[in-house]
């Protein structure tokens, strides 16, 4: 009877794992949009999209600075509408990143920190982010 009961448990315990793997392995691609240039990165889910560019080393000069630590909006980027208003509702923009946010180029009522965005099971396959073509660093301002 022990025997079983510790086989029982070790397969119950294991199971929270491998959906933890399972998750971490799903991804849906980025698209970065920016001027007349295109980036596709794959993304997991959870990250955010400036883990993306970072991880990728996407060639998207200056974007990321402060390295999402909520000091710069040099991660600025426009949303669709679909992806802001499911933000919006799941992950609303803070006082800090709606204070960086207004100093942001190319502002748009869609307008986020990449580095506050996650992508989720609920994105589509494909992303499609707006970087703006002018980069500005807030901590220079």
């Amino acid at each position: 009877m022990f025997a079983l009961r510790n086989f029982a448990c070790r397969i119950l315990n294991a199971l929270p794992q491998t959906r933890l793997l399972s998750s971490a392995s799903e991804t849906r691609t980025v698209r970065f949009l920016n001027g007349d240039r295109k980036f596709d990165a794959n993304g997991k889910i959870g990250q955010t999209l400036l883990d993306v560019v970072v991880e990728h080393d996407l060639a998207l000069d200056g974007f990321g600075a402060c390295e999402g630590t909520l000091a710069c909006c040099t991660c600025h980027v426009i949303l669709g509408k679909e992806h802001f208003e499911r933000e919006d509702k799941l992950n609303p923009a803070g006082e800090e990143e709606l204070d960086l946010l207004d100093m942001a180029p190319e502002l748009n009522d869609y307008s986020r920190l990449g580095c506050q965005i996650k992508i989720t099971k609920k994105d589509p396959e494909v992303v499609e982010v707006v970087v703006p073509t002018i980069n500005r660093d807030a901590r220079n301002s």
